[in-house]
């Protein structure tokens, strides 16, 4: 960390209180922090072009888990010497929300779970190297140097990341059973006898002009040998972990994290930590079945709508008619990408800032596929060269109906994340704040609040497409009573099956795979509804209190200015928006 932390605890230790008050010296603890984390994770420094990230992938170990839990709390201990009504008005919600990062992390420390739950059933520490073809940039000999000594380094990754894992098996902390089938599989199919034949080689397809023949030649035949004699052989040797110590010591009993020791704790935590609230578990259960109730009755007027005579006919239909889904992967891909393209036309009748980042539709590859999610977003870099990815899954098409993509492409691409994370990425913000915060009851809450969106750019025009939203709405209220009901009030998977089926429009096959990863990431679905409503609540107060006044995009413009951000912070920020507006009228 090139001492940085030392000097920082050295330099405030000979401080007055009054000179510690002051802008310049939080601004001074707020660039230590953000030197700390590009040292801490090289990913992170990839992205926004720093250097000092080449060549490795993050320290996974247990000791290297515990000086970063040491570190946290050093900063967090200097910010609170801070007096935060010295700071002026920017740097008040600066500050909060790097407490509230910090904070989330040294809470999380807490529980045994932070320290060795380190994989679900959609990714872990493998995930990270898997990303690194289409993450890395790939423009001169340091870049692919850096790429192969990344793929040389996952050897000791991958080594302590299991090390610790042990250790979880060892505390009862393991994932449930159910979730967790064909996993082992899903490692093996990430492994190749032939290295040209995998997604790994792809950023050797083409010899970039500004490298040599000579150059080029010595680098594929190092990430040959990275590849056969460390990343493939360290894939087989977690795949033949998991079926030999993992997978027996899975837990067979009840799903949810509160079979876990202190599980209950842990909860509490989680949903603390993902909603940004004070909200209880029964609280937003409680929430969710109100939520469901309402969207009920609004798919039973779309059903009536449509000709049938209940909803469940008309879902029934929507599940099983094949006019309704694609039928090549190619399809799928041409009917999401066509949809992206038309979405964009909207945008600026929405916004008065677009960013400048690109995006684009690909599937999600082969290998991840299989009981994934129907799509979800990667972010990209400009100094990376990378642009935004949304993913979509061309497995299961008979699972993959087209009336869900207007409001999948929305939600996943723009006005939802690719459009609030590239512009975030693009904000006159420090660059802790643009890169290094993120919380996902503002980031989904936003992605589930552009779905209604979709309703003001005319995309739901049949109520086929109507019934799509409407069930996403209701999936992501059904995940309040779910997520809640598996963790805290001892529901099996199949009880959270049946109550997904029975009051969304989603296929069988997605709610297996969304049920699962509830399952095993416990607390993350709480997020959605959670942002969404305080969103809508914020747009319905600025609408009534500005009246004719009231303009859409800057509305839009000014939740989106802060990057991601805490929603009692974001509720602080437009009600003085709100004000300011009054003002200027």
């Amino acid at each position: 960390m090139k001492h940085l932390l030392a000097a920082a605890l050295l330099s405030f230790a000979t401080v007055t209180p009054a000179f510690a008050t002051t802008n310049e010296d939080y601004k001074a603890i707020r660039e230590e922090i953000w030197e700390w984390r590009l040292d801490s994770n090289p990913y992170m420094a990839m992205s926004v072009g720093d250097r000092r990230g080449d060549g490795k992938l993050g320290d996974w170990s247990e000791e290297g888990h515990a000086r970063s839990i040491k570190d946290a709390q050093a900063f967090l201990d200097q910010l609170n010497e801070i007096d935060e009504e010295e700071l002026s008005r920017d740097l008040k919600v600066d500050i909060a929300i790097v407490k509230r990062s910090l904070g989330d992390i040294l809470a999380a420390s807490k529980f045994d779970h932070d320290w060795y739950i380190l994989f679900t059933n959609r990714g872990g520490w493998f995930s990270g190297v898997a990303s690194l073809p289409h993450r890395s940039p790939f423009f001169r000999v340091a870049d692919y140097r850096s790429y192969i000594e990344r793929l040389e380094g996952y050897r000791t990754v991958n080594q302590d990341a299991m090390a610790r894992t042990l250790t979880a098996i060892e505390r009862g902390l393991t994932q449930a059973c159910e979730p967790m089938e064909g996993f082992a599989e899903r490692i093996d199919a990430q492994v190749y006898d032939d290295v040209e034949k995998s997604p790994y080689w792809k950023p050797f397809a083409a010899r970039p002009d500004a490298i040599s023949e000579a150059d080029w030649a010595s680098l594929k035949e190092r990430a040959t040998s990275a590849l056969s004699d460390v990343v493939f052989p360290e894939m087989r040797a977690f795949a033949e972990f998991y079926r030999a110590e993992y997978a027996p010591n899975c837990r067979a009993d009840e799903p949810g994290i509160l079979r876990t020791p202190n599980g209950q704790g842990y909860y509490a935590h989680l949903v603390k930590s993902f909603t940004t609230t004070e909200m209880t578990a029964d609280e937003i259960h409680a929430l969710g079945l109100t939520e469901v109730a309402r969207i009920r009755t609004e798919m039973v007027e779309v059903a009536a709508e449509a000709g049938f005579d209940t909803r469940e006919e008309f879902i029934e239909h929507l599940r099983t008619d094949p006019q309704y889904y694609a039928n090549t992967p190619e399809e799928l891909m041409m009917a999401a990408s066509a949809l992206a393209k038309d979405i964009d036309g909207h945008m600026p009748k929405l916004f008065g800032r677009l960013p400048r980042q690109p995006y684009t539709v690909l599937p999600i590859p082969a290998a991840t596929a299989p009981g994934n999610t129907t799509a979800y977003y990667e972010p990209g870099s400009l100094q990376t060269g990378q642009p935004g990815i949304y993913r979509v899954n061309t497995t299961e098409l008979d699972q993959r109906p087209l009336w869900e993509l207007p409001a999948l492409g929305v939600h996943e691409a723009v006005p939802g994340h690719h459009h609030q994370i590239a512009l975030q990425r693009e904000l006159d913000i420090h660059p802790l704040r643009r890169n290094g915060t993120f919380f996902t009851a503002f980031v989904e809450g936003w992605g589930l609040y552009s779905e209604r969106l979709g309703i003001e750019m005319g995309l739901y025009d049949t109520p086929a497409k109507e019934m799509g939203r409407l069930s996403y709405e209701m999936w992501r209220a059904t995940r309040l009573v779910v997520d809640t009901g598996i963790h805290s009030k001892g529901w099996s998977k199949q009880r959270a099956v049946d109550y997904m089926l029975d009051n969304t429009a989603l296929t069988p096959g997605n709610v297996d795979a969304e049920v699962n990863r509830y399952i095993t990431n416990p607390g993350q679905a709480l997020a959605y509804k959670i942002g969404e409503l305080k969103i809508r609540e914020l747009r319905t107060r600025a609408e009534e209190t500005l009246g004719d006044d009231f303009d859409l995009r800057k509305f839009h413009d000014a939740v989106l200015e802060n990057g991601s951000v805490p929603l009692d912070v974001l509720e602080m920020h437009i009600n003085r928006w709100i004000e300011g507006q009054k003002r200027d009228c």
